[in-house]
Order: C-alpha cells, then structure tokens, then sequence
C-alpha cells in the first residue's frame, strides 16, 4: 500500500500506537537567516510561473526543489537529498511506496543511506490532508534508521505547496505538528528551520554540527 493510502490521523494513532499533538509553536524563537542572492533570484523568477500553472509538479520543480538544493549548499553538501524514490520499509506495515523528498545525513549522494532525517511531502493545496501520509513516511524513516542500526533522535517532516510550509516532528512515538505555519515570503525563516533542525539532529547523531 503506498503511503498516500494513509489518510486518517486515527488510523495511524491505532496502526502505530502515535500520539499525535499541535498545541504550540515548534520554533518559536529561531531567528531567520539571509537569503542568498542566488536563491532569491531564483525564487523570484520561480514563484509566479509556479503559482499561475498551479500544479503539484510546478511547485515541486519551481519552489521547493530549489530551497532544498539551497538547504544542502547551506550545509555544506554533507547531507544527501533524494526526490521521488521508493522508499519500501515495511511491507506488514503497509510502510511502502515512494516519497517525494528524502534527505539524509549522510553525503553519499548514489545510495539511500541511514539515518534519514528529513521528509518533505508535497502538495499542490490542502496541506491538511497531506499530513496522514507525511506521518506515515515519517514513521518508516523511523524504523529505517533503527533497523540500520543508525537511529536519529527525531525525525523531521516537512508538508508544503511551495507557498506554504508546515513542520512536524516525530519523537518516539509522539508526533507535534507546528502550530505556525509559514509563507514563502518568510523564506529566511524556512531555510533556518531546516538548519537548526538538521543541525540538531547532527549534533546528537554524530556529535557535532555541520553548519
């Protein structure tokens, strides 16, 4: 069953033993970074040809691909990021099927290689409903790491239709979902979000940071 099958906050509560939350702000005192000029260039040119052929694939390409390349650089290209592969964890579980971004901290660029630390899960509109199958993929990072012998403290999710972007975390088997929700006007907000958060998961995986 691919993970876009999962489309009810209760099943996954029931199927996973997950207690899902979002009462308060995730990063309620992070500071936004500046924007490289490369990247804002980009976006300029980027976001209304995305948001006037406003599909899914548009986005994808136009909006979050580039902000994820930037995330990369700006660590120094020693964490991967994969778009659009299978990621089958758990056939039992129903953890299987593909996803639409995956980054891990590890550089090997060829191979998926644990702990994966990041999932990003695109969508054209209703970030709402794109929060099952984020969840479910979140999950199958989870257990990917640990059956790797190489598990993470958390994992962080990411769902967005470019113009907008929601964050979630998974902690043993608690999920906080941020109670904010950013355009991509604060885009000097996201890219640090992403820093920190991977930073944090750096730190306590491997002992240092990469930024």
């Amino acid at each position: 069953m691919p993970y876009s099958n999962f489309t009810r906050i209760e099943e996954l509560r029931e199927q996973f033993g997950l207690i899902v939350t979002s009462a308060a702000p995730l990063y309620p005192e992070i500071t936004e970074i500046a924007v490289p000029s490369l990247l804002a260039d980009i976006l300029k040119e980027n976001i209304p040809l995305a948001l006037n052929i406003n599909t899914e694939k548009a986005r994808s390409e136009l909006i979050i691909a580039p902000v994820l390349v930037e995330v990369r650089r700006l660590l120094d290209r020693k964490i991967s990021r994969f778009s659009g592969v299978d990621f089958n964890v758990d056939d039992s579980q129903n953890l299987t099927g593909y996803c639409d971004f995956l980054r891990s901290y590890s550089p090997d660029q060829v191979f998926l290689t644990a702990p994966v630390a990041c999932i990003v899960e695109a969508k054209n509109e209703n970030i709402r409903s794109a929060y099952p199958q984020c969840i479910a993929e979140m999950v199958a990072a989870q257990r990917f790491n640990m059956s790797k012998g190489n598990p993470v403290p958390w994992i962080l999710g990411v769902v967005t239709t470019g113009s907008n972007w929601k964050f979630l975390h998974l902690e043993h088997q608690t999920v906080s979902v941020d109670f904010d929700e950013y355009l991509i006007s604060q885009i000097g907000k996201i890219l640090a979000i992403f820093i920190e958060s991977i930073n944090t998961i750096g730190r306590a995986t491997v002992g240092d940071s990469v930024l």
